[in-house]
């Protein structure tokens, strides 16, 4: 049994997936006192500030805590969740047609291992259809999501190429989590 510390779904149901057992208990580490536009950096800084946050309060003597963030760099640009409509148009349009990067840091600390990783996936789409786009962020499914990119699903008919894991560019590399908890 692991200690999720995130608040998201996704990463929730990549564990469920892999017959991970977890308890779900997100933070609330302000990811907006970051200043810098370096997404490794950023990334890197975001989830040593949720870690750390949930570490005071959970430890890890009772179960291992696994905490993780993503974030999106498409044509050179940080890109995190879309603040509204127009902001989710901005970066799905930014993507289509590009090469875009989802970059997910984890940090898994139990008493005897800890692991600090930085893996990143990158897609290479082609065009997205302007009306896709627009039922996209109508069905609200673009939001919470860095870069508005939900590669299993709107995505998914657009990638032309792939480098990396899936479940990276879904916000928590599962692969090389299972390794430490063996």
């Amino acid at each position: 049994m692991i200690r999720l510390g995130s608040n998201s779904q996704t990463r929730a149901l990549i564990l469920k997936n892999h017959r991970i057992e977890f308890i779900q208990n997100g933070g609330d580490f302000d990811e907006d006192s970051i200043s810098t536009k370096n997404p490794k950096s950023f990334v890197y800084l975001a989830t040593l500030g949720k870690y750390n946050e949930l570490y005071k309060k959970y430890g890890v003597e009772d179960m291992p805590l696994l905490v993780a963030d993503s974030v999106v760099t498409s044509k050179g640009e940080l890109l995190r969740k879309a603040k509204n409509e127009a902001d989710a148009r901005r970066m799905l349009n930014l993507q289509s047609g590009s090469e875009t990067s989802v970059i997910t840091c984890m940090i898994y600390k139990s008493k005897k291992k800890e692991l600090i990783d930085i893996s990143i996936t990158t897609y290479k789409f082609k065009e997205f259809d302007k009306k896709d786009i627009e039922d996209y962020i109508s069905s609200k499914k673009c939001y919470g999501k860095a870069g508005a990119i939900m590669v299993e699903g709107f995505c998914k008919p657009y990638i032309l190429d792939v480098k990396g894991y899936e479940s990276t560019a879904m916000g928590l590399c599962v692969e090389k989590l299972k390794v430490f908890l063996n």
